[in-house]
């Protein structure tokens, strides 16, 4: 018995009926020899932390624009914050971390330059619609490793496909990942942001402490930590009670959450002084598209070769750091003093 057998083997004795275990995987779109030391998901979460689009993660926007403050979240802190919550509900109630972990660590790699600013653009720019998550899809799939991607399981891919909810309901069986851990990642991503994005909102000024509706205060807490505590421990015991049929909240913290969402709507992500920036953002990645698509060939992959040049340089833009598309949009549009030497 090899390693990843015995992992496999204390899975069985370890995990609750309904986890799902790397044994029972549906597999990967191309079969592969299985490792004898990492059990399948722990090799996504692998591939996915060594991937070039992990990395760019920490130059991408969450809520701030390119922000210079050392403590504003990024993208990529914002997806170890779900990680860190994901993980702590799957221990708590026996489910697969490691698929849980791989879920997390993935379910922005698609995500565009200036974060929702971004999407927005390329989403008018594109024949077929951009969603992030469905290009996180893309990432994984297509372009990661030189175009041959990273051959995710099927559980992770579906829970990264799923996790989004736009300003939705989080609880819509029908969209649900068909994996518990999936599910737990739709949750820990909502719990991550409403809970950081105030924090940072905080720090910003652009809210106040005595602004958030007591009544939320009551429900889940004054503090980020009180309103995750609640947040966390309510899935788990909720969870729990409905026998693992869905992860889930319980109406009392599910409303309370919603309602801390749509004030940070209201007061954050809509607020009017966010207009400006918005489009200066949609000039530069438009200005960079069409400058682009007069000379493709200069600037993107050959692959996927069976996708169109326009696909390719929608890719080729949605994979760029906030700093990344300031920079070449200098370079290309912004004239440099000339002095003689």
């Amino acid at each position: 018995m090899n390693i990843r057998e015995e992992i496999e083997e204390i899975e069985e004795k370890y995990l609750h009926p309904k986890a799902t275990r790397n044994s029972q995987s549906k597999g990967r779109p191309h079969p592969e020899e299985k490792d004898d030391i990492r059990p399948p998901f722990q090799r996504d979460r692998d591939r996915i932390i060594h991937s070039k689009s992990f990395r760019r993660l920490k130059h991408k926007t969450q809520v701030f624009i390119s922000p210079t403050g050392d403590h504003y979240r990024t993208r990529l802190t914002h997806t170890l914050e779900v990680s860190q919550i994901g993980r702590t509900i799957a221990m708590a109630l026996h489910l697969n971390e490691s698929l849980t972990e791989a879920i997390a660590l993935g379910h922005d790699l698609g995500h565009t330059p200036f974060g929702h600013f971004g999407e927005q653009v390329l989403n008018e720019l594109s024949d077929t619609g951009f969603k992030h998550y469905e290009h996180s899809l893309r990432v994984v799939d297509k372009l990661e490793n030189e175009g041959k991607g990273l051959n995710l399981t099927h559980e992770v891919r579906d829970g990264i496909l799923k996790h989004s909810k736009g300003f939705g309901e989080v609880f819509v069986p029908e969209k649900m990942p068909f994996t518990l851990e999936g599910q737990i990642i739709r949750y820990s991503d909502i719990v991550a942001y409403v809970n950081h994005d105030i924090d940072d909102a905080l720090r910003a000024g652009l809210i106040k402490e005595d602004e958030i509706p007591g009544s939320l205060n009551k429900t889940l807490g004054r503090t980020r930590r009180e309103r995750i505590n609640t947040m966390v421990r309510d899935i788990i015991f909720t969870t729990k009670k409905y026998d693992y049929d869905y992860i889930r909240m319980s109406d009392t913290i599910y409303s309370s959450t919603m309602e801390l969402r749509n004030f940070l709507i209201k007061k954050v992500y809509k607020k009017e002084e966010h207009e400006a920036e918005k489009a200066k953002i949609m000039k530069v990645l438009k200005d960079l598209y069409y400058y682009i698509m007069e000379d493709p060939e200069k600037y993107i992959e050959k692959f996927p070769e069976e996708d169109t040049v326009k696909t390719r340089v929608i890719d080729f833009i949605a994979g760029m750091t906030d700093r990344f598309a300031i920079n070449i949009y200098e370079k290309l549009f912004v004239p440099k003093p000339w002095s003689k030497i």
